[in-house]
C-alpha cells in the first residue's frame, strides 16, 4: 500500500469515528423535567424502553413519566396523561364543581424546580404564578374577549381541592378547569440549575516618599487581592394553554442571558406569542 493510500485510509477512518460520535440521540423530557438523552428501541401504549449512549443494556420507562420524546429525526411527540384518563363526570364524581365563567383563564400555581436535585420552591412558584398573572392584566386589552380569574379565587379553589405546586402536574386539565370553573388555562414550569465561576484580582499600589536630608526615594508596595464570584441560572421554561380540555399552544424556551430573573422574559416571550394575544 503506498504512502497516498494509508492517509486515504486514516482519513476515512478519522471521518467515520467523528460521525459516529456526533450522532444525534433522542432526548425524553421527564414529567420531573429530568432529560434522558438515549437511543429509543421500543414504544408502546405503557412503556418505552431505550438504551444509553454506548450502552447495550435496554430500560423501560412507564409512559406516565414521560412529557416529550425529541426524537433524532427532528420528529416530536407530546405525552398527555389527562387524555387517557376515565372521563372526570364517571371517574371522578367528588370533585367539586365551580360555576363556569365563560371566556375566563385561570393561572397555575409554577412549579419552580433545580433540576440537579429536584428541589422545588413554593415561594418562587407563588412569586412566578404572580408574575403571569400581572401580566395578563397588564395586557388585558391584548387578550380580548377573555377575563384573568382572580389569582385569590383560583389558589383558594386549588386548596379546597387539596392541589398545590406540587402535585399540579398529577392534575388532568379537565379536572382543574370544573374545579376552577374557567374554560381556559395557562399552565407553565421552570426548571434550572446553577454554576458559578471565581476571580481573583490583585492590585499593586505604591507611596512614594522623598527624604530631604539625602535625596533618597523609598517605595512602600501595597498589594490587595478582591476575590469575585459570578453566578450563572440556566433556565428551562415549559409553557402550555388550554381551551376546553384541549392543548392549543405549547412551547419550550430556553433564556438568552443566564442571569437569575432572565426566565420572567421568557414568559412575556412566550405569552406575546400565545394564540390568545392580538397586538392593539
Amino acid at each position: 500500500m503506498t504512502l497516498k493510500q494509508k492517509f486515504a485510509t486514516i482519513l476515512m477512518l478519522l471521518l467515520s469515528i467523528t460521525t459516529f460520535s456526533q450522532k444525534k440521540l433522542d432526548k425524553i423530557i421527564k414529567r420531573d423535567y429530568q432529560i434522558i438523552e438515549c437511543t429509543i428501541a421500543k414504544m408502546s401504549d405503557k412503556t418505552v424502553e431505550y438504551s444509553l449512549s454506548g450502552e447495550t443494556l435496554q430500560i423501560s420507562l412507564d409512559v406516565s413519566q414521560i412529557a416529550r420524546i425529541d426524537f433524532a429525526s427532528g420528529r416530536s411527540q407530546t405525552f398527555d396523561v389527562s387524555a387517557t384518563s376515565t372521563p372526570v363526570s364517571a371517574a371522578n364524581p367528588a370533585v367539586a364543581s365551580a360555576e363556569m365563567k365563560i371566556n375566563t383563564i385561570a393561572v397555575l400555581p409554577v412549579p419552580y424546580v433545580n433540576s440537579d436535585n429536584l428541589e422545588s420552591s413554593e415561594e418562587m412558584a407563588k412569586f412566578a404564578q404572580n408574575d403571569m398573572y400581572n401580566k395578563l392584566l397588564d395586557k388585558s386589552a391584548n387578550i380580548f374577549p377573555l377575563t384573568v380569574q382572580d389569582l385569590r379565587t383560583t389558589n383558594s379553589l386549588l386548596h379546597k381541592a387539596g392541589i398545590n405546586y406540587k402535585n399540579i402536574d398529577e392534575t388532568p386539565i379537565e379536572d382543574l378547569e370544573k374545579i376552577l370553573g374557567v374554560d381556559n388555562i395557562v399552565a407553565a414550569k421552570v426548571s434550572y440549575t446553577i454554576s458559578q465561576s471565581s476571580t481573583a484580582t490583585t492590585y499593586d499600589s505604591g507611596n512614594v516618599k522623598v527624604s530631604d536630608n539625602n535625596k533618597k526615594v523609598k517605595t512602600n508596595d501595597i498589594s490587595t487581592t478582591t476575590a469575585n464570584t459570578q453566578m450563572y441560572y440556566y433556565y428551562t421554561v415549559y409553557f402550555d394553554m388550554y381551551r376546553n380540555t384541549t392543548k392549543i399552544y405549547s412551547q419550550t424556551r430556553k433564556p438568552l442571558l443566564a442571569v437569575k430573573d432572565s426566565w420572567m422574559d421568557s414568559i412575556s416571550y412566550l405569552l406575546k406569542r400565545s394564540p390568545i394575544y392580538t397586538k392593539k
